[in-house]
C-alpha cells in the first residue's frame, strides 16, 4: 500500500491505494493489434495471453515525485488512470515508466520493476464519462536541449473506460488502474525529462506533470 498526497477535483486528500494495475493491448483497432503482436513475435517478444491483459504492479511505485531513479534503458508512456477511492470514481494522468531491455523477455517483469509516477490533480469520471473519446493525451521528451513531441492523440485509439472496468479485476476502494498508451512518435526511446498531460477540450482544462529520470549505475 502506499498514500499520496492527491487533489481530487480541488480538494486535497491524503490518499491511500492499496493496488495498482497497468492494462495492456487497450488498442481499440483489434487488427492493428494483431499486427503489432505479430511484428513483437518476430522480435522475440512472446505475445499476450488475451487482449486486454492486466498487469499487477506494486502500489508502492506510484509516486507524484518530480525525478525517480531508474534504468537507462527505461522509457515512460503517457496513460490516462483511473482511480478508485471514498467511494466514487476519478480519472488522472500517469506514466507507465517501463524497462525496454527487460521487457524484451517478460512484459511484467518490465513493468513491475519501475516507478510509475502520476499527477497530483484527479477529475471526478462523471465530469468526463459523456465525453471520454475526446479526451486528448499528449507527452514531450527532451532532446538536444529541445522539447519534442513523444506521443499525442485522443482516447478514442483504446478501449473505453466501461470496456475496461468491466474486463478488469473490480476497482474497489484503494485501487488504481493504468489504462493503456499510444505510439511514440519516432519510436521508443528512452528521456532523461519526461512531461505528459490530460487534456479535456470540453471543459477546457487539463491536468500537466512532469518528471526527470536519473539514470542508476549497473554498478559502482
Amino acid at each position: 500500500m502506499t498514500e499520496l498526497l492527491l487533489d481530487l477535483d480541488g480538494t486535497e486528500a491524503r490518499t491511500a491505494i492499496e493496488t495498482a494495475i497497468v492494462a495492456g493491448w487497450t488498442g481499440r483497432d483489434r487488427q492493428a493489434l494483431e499486427h503489432h503482436m505479430a511484428e513483437l513475435e518476430e522480435l522475440g517478444v512472446a505475445r499476450p495471453s488475451s487482449a486486454p491483459i492486466f498487469y499487477r504492479v506494486s502500489a508502492s511505485c506510484l509516486t507524484t515525485a518530480a525525478e525517480i531513479e531508474s534504468t537507462d534503458a527505461s522509457s515512460g508512456e503517457v496513460e490516462a488512470v483511473l482511480l478508485q477511492t471514498g467511494g466514487r470514481l476519478w480519472v488522472g494522468v500517469g506514466s507507465d515508466h517501463t524497462d525496454r531491455e527487460v521487457e524484451s523477455y517478460s512484459v511484467a517483469v518490465s513493468k513491475q520493476m519501475c516507478d510509475k509516477p502520476i499527477a497530483r490533480q484527479f477529475w471526478s469520471y462523471d465530469e468526463v464519462a459523456g465525453h471520454w473519446d475526446e479526451l486528448i493525451l499528449r507527452s514531450w521528451i527532451v532532446e538536444d536541449g529541445a522539447e519534442v513531441t513523444y506521443q499525442e492523440g485522443t482516447l478514442a485509439a483504446m478501449l473505453p473506460a466501461e470496456d475496461l472496468l468491466t474486463s478488469s479485476p473490480p476497482l474497489s476502494d484503494g485501487v488504481l488502474m493504468f489504462c493503456g498508451t499510444l505510439p511514440a512518435v519516432g519510436g521508443i526511446r528512452p528521456a532523461r525529462d519526461f512531461h505528459f498531460e490530460l487534456r479535456d477540450p470540453v471543459l477546457g482544462r487539463q491536468i500537466v506533470a512532469h518528471y526527470a529520470v536519473r539514470s542508476l549505475p549497473l554498478v559502482e
